[in-house]
């Protein structure tokens, strides 16, 4: 049935990238099944590849007795010395069995055996292959398409381009060549599903990987990445040596590599950020070019005030708000950008605000300011402990000034607020020295 197999061993493993081993195992299995379908369980089958004459041999074992009471287990001394004339009672004697014999269903239940197994070596190799690449950029053909998504060819394997995982708008045809990063690879009893991204931010990183020598050697990390895909992204880099400039690298000579960053990506802005360790200069570049005049941080809620121009608040926002919103996911912080005027105006209003409690005057109210109390609201919300701490408040003094707090408006009329004192330049003056 089964003979001169090594030469197709070799070159289904070949074609396959199936092991040799594995393929001699699943081909032993399948040949096992044959036989027990064919002669049932009640034998001792030993089945094995014989290398040399290359074909699978089967042996059946037999117990030599005196009397033969099973004729499938046992075999009588006179038989058995006919085969090993050295043969004696208690020996177990291997027959070799014709496997031809196993017949023509047998064969092709062995065949079917080779194919699944076969098949499941496949797949085992491929998911071996692909189980340790994940986050790498792969190269593939567009094959088909599945309800919106993308089935890309990858030479020994299938990849899926989810809907969600695709830059907007862009738009391919069966047989265009296509990039795309490796997110996720699964194994399943069809088969390992090989899960492909171009909008996962790890996929710029990676582009830029490949394109920044210096970020492939180590010299320069890539720290943080914010995109919307297909329309602009930022990237925070930085480097370990003073003498490399991260930006610089980056960029490229002339705009050269990050242009071919660009260029895949079908056109995507790109802002290369120097990273900084002060959250506070890490969010100036990151607003760039927009020009920060202070940044005030309320590090307990993980949110910065940015105060810009007025001329520059719509550069520093960007269209549709998309500037402050990267610059925010790629820092980590909450932002709120202000002009100069609504800060400037809200800073009289506050500083009016504390100014109009009972108790409080102008150096009571620029201490209370400087300690982070911006409103009454904040001064209503306050306990006694902590009012005493700041410079010329008794107990006494923090108790009426909480309780003349909490009876004031919710809103002030601004119209009846007074003008503030010339001093309060001073004091503002003050205030963002200490938020610097």
């Amino acid at each position: 049935m089964i003979s001169d197999l090594s030469k197709v061993l070799e070159q289904v493993s070949r074609e396959k990238g199936v092991d040799r081993e594995v393929l001699i195992r699943t081909l032993e299995e399948a040949v096992r099944t044959a036989a027990r379908k064919k002669l049932g369980q009640n034998y001792d089958l030993e089945i094995s590849f014989n290398d040399e004459l290359g074909e699978i041999e089967v042996f059946e074992f037999k117990e030599v007795v005196e009397k033969v009471s099973n004729r499938h287990l046992e075999v009588s001394l006179e038989e058995a010395q006919k085969i090993d004339p050295d043969a004696e009672i208690g020996d177990s004697l291997g027959i070799k069995m014709e496997t031809d014999e196993l017949g023509r269903i047998a064969a092709q239940s062995a065949k079917q055996v080779i194919m699944q197994r076969l098949r499941e070596a496949e797949r085992n190799v491929v998911f071996d292959d692909f189980k340790d690449r994940r986050g790498e950029i792969i190269h593939g053909i567009v094959q088909r398409f599945d309800k919106g998504n993308i089935i890309v060819n990858l030479g020994r394997t299938e990849a899926e381009l989810p809907t969600k995982e695709q830059i907007p708008k862009e738009n391919y045809k069966q047989g265009d060549r296509i990039r795309a990063y490796i997110l996720d690879v699964k194994q399943y009893s069809r088969g390992p599903q090989i899960i492909l991204s171009r909008t996962h931010p790890n996929f710029l990183s990676a582009l830029f990987e490949n394109e920044v020598p210096e970020i492939n050697e180590g010299i320069v990390k890539v720290v943080q990445v914010a995109r919307e895909p297909g329309s602009r992204a930022k990237i925070a880099v930085t480097s370990k040596d003073s003498d490399v400039d991260p930006v610089g690298a980056c960029v490229g000579m002339k705009g050269s590599r990050v242009q071919a960053v660009v260029q895949e990506l079908r056109g995507e802005k790109i802002d290369i950020v120097p990273w900084d360790p002060d959250p506070a200069k890490f969010i100036c570049n990151a607003l760039a070019p927009a020009e920060i005049i202070r940044v005030l941080v309320d590090e307990a809620n993980q949110s910065m005030e940015v105060v810009v121009p007025d001329d520059q608040l719509s550069l520093a926002i960007g269209r549709k708000g998309q500037n402050v919103r990267l610059a925010s996911k790629i820092s980590g912080w909450n932002l709120d950008v202000t002009n100069e005027t609504n800060y400037n105006k809200s800073l009289k209003d506050a500083y009016n605000s504390l100014l109009s409690l009972d108790g409080v005057g102008e150096a009571t109210a620029t201490n209370l300011y400087q300690e982070g109390f911006r409103s009454v609201n904040d001064v209503a919300a306050a306990k006694v402990e902590e009012l005493v701490q700041i410079k010329g408040i008794s107990s006494e003094k923090a108790e009426k000034i909480i309780e003349s707090a909490k009876e004031a408006p919710v809103k002030q009329d601004e119209g009846s607020q007074e003008e503030v004192s010339k001093d309060e330049s001073i004091i503002e003056e003050e205030h963002t020295e200490s938020d610097e």
